[in-house]
């Protein structure tokens, strides 16, 4: 199991010895010889354990666990202490501390003990990252003031029973802004159903929702439930409605309007009661005069606008966004403890993020397969490394390219698609580059 340590101590020569013991260990681990030092080094990196002497010159043991607890609680910290001074070890523990070891008396248990620490920092981890995927609004990362604006929108209109059209670039997640309105009104307790009006041709969105008996069409083998019939009782979510072909339009009015519906092949009226949450990533308005969108419809679909900025105009919230990401697919990967360099930190705000929070997600997946030694640094970001390459020479781009798809391929476990939707490039394109690369 590796680790992220911290080890504070005045005793220049504890400090290295502890720091080379747990170096051997495969910890990752930094050294500081006083308080100070140390909570800029907290400041700097991802700790999982700190080690600290009960006594330093610019601090006592027990205010430091206090401080360090309030300000990183994920964190679990050994104190070391001299014989004499247990009480105040004891009263450390009082504090939030982990344990205590008496110096010269338990040398022998500071492996197992740091070993029993990082468990319970795992365990608490896991439980975090549970957290993370709950639905609701807890789920809506940020503290600047455009997201929490919008938040505030979605939290209003959640208890009511009005529609929503959620606006904003690709990626900036209004699925989970759909999801946590959902998860916030009165329907919770029954289906949230969601479909990208995209991803399908006229006859599959159709079939898809208002469903079909069997035989309507050719491949009809068995009725089907359609997702309009799914989400009564509860919401449905349809995402890029802009690109709703123009019949299928007619249709959905007519649903919202009435709240029935008829299935495809079918002659008999259906009835269900959903709430509608739309998303668009189009200007609507434009669409409408371009004869795309029906007006009555954007007029149905409009009761209450919900905006969602982009990424760069809430630059202040990426960190906080990375290390939701750095935590899911840390669990996801099996990664016990990645340190995290703030040189990573530096070099994500340095991106536009045109693809807005999805792009920052994928951004930080492949980090994780691509680093080294379990460090997230700049260097572990493929824009980053890329840039550099192209500074260099053509030569170093393709041994780039090169080994970042095959790192990506064993992440992948082969599967072409989901290493074509990491690299965000087509299937078509993956498999050229594979036969170019001469790689299997």
């Amino acid at each position: 199991m590796s680790g992220n340590i911290l080890i504070i101590d005045d005793e220049i020569k504890l400090l290295k010895l502890l720091g080379m013991i747990l170096s051997q260990e495969n910890f990752n681990v930094k050294e500081a010889s006083t308080a100070r030092s140390a909570m800029t080094m907290l400041e700097q990196y991802d700790f999982d354990v700190v080690l600290s002497d009960v006594r330093l010159p610019d601090a006592f043991g027990v205010e430091l666990v206090r401080s360090i607890k309030t300000k990183y609680p994920q964190l679990e910290i050994i104190l070391m202490t001299a014989f004499g001074n247990i009480t105040d070890a004891v009263q450390a523990m009082k504090n939030g501390a982990y344990d205590y070891l008496v110096k010269g008396d338990d040398n022998e248990k500071i492996i197992p003990l740091v070993y029993k620490a990082l468990e319970k920092v795992k365990d608490n981890k896991s439980r975090i990252v549970q957290q993370i995927v709950t639905k609701g609004f807890d789920q809506i990362i940020g503290k600047s003031p455009l997201i929490l604006q919008s938040k505030k929108l979605a939290e209003k209109v959640a208890l009511t029973d009005a529609a929503v059209l959620l606006t904003g670039e690709t990626g900036t997640g209004k699925e989970v802004f759909a999801s946590a309105i959902h998860e916030g009104s009165d329907r919770k307790k029954n289906s949230f159903v969601a479909i990208n009006c995209s991803a399908f041709s006229k006859e599959i969105l159709e079939s898809e929702l208002f469903g079909h008996k069997q035989g309507a069409f050719t491949g009809a083998l068995k009725d089907k439930k359609g997702l309009i019939e799914e989400a009564n009782g509860g919401t449905l979510f349809l995402d890029e409605i802009g690109e709703m072909p123009i019949e299928l339009q007619a249709k959905l009015l007519r649903v919202l309007e009435t709240r029935e519906f008829i299935k495809m092949g079918e002659t008999k009226v259906s009835r269900s009661d959903f709430r509608l949450i739309a998303a668009t990533n189009r200007d609507l308005e434009g669409e409408i005069k371009q004869g795309n969108f029906r007006e009555d419809l954007y007029f149905r679909l409009n009761v209450f606008e919900i905006t969602l900025p982009a990424l760069r105009d809430r630059k202040e919230d990426l960190k906080a966004l990375a290390k939701n990401f750095v935590d899911i697919f840390s669990h996801k990967l099996h990664l016990s403890s990645v340190q995290v360099d703030p040189d990573y930190y530096k070099a994500l705000e340095k991106n536009d993020w045109k693809g807005n929070i999805r792009e920052l997600r994928n951004a930080v997946e492949r980090s994780l397969i691509l680093m080294d030694n379990n460090i997230l640094d700049a260097e572990s970001l493929p824009h980053y490394s890329e840039k550099n390459a192209k500074e260099s020479d053509s030569l170093s781009i393709r041994s780039l390219e090169k080994i970042h798809i095959q790192k990506v391929l064993q992440y992948t476990k082969g599967n072409k698609a989901e290493a074509a939707r990491l690299l965000e490039i087509g299937i078509a394109t993956l498999y050229r580059k594979l036969e170019e690369y001469g790689l299997k």
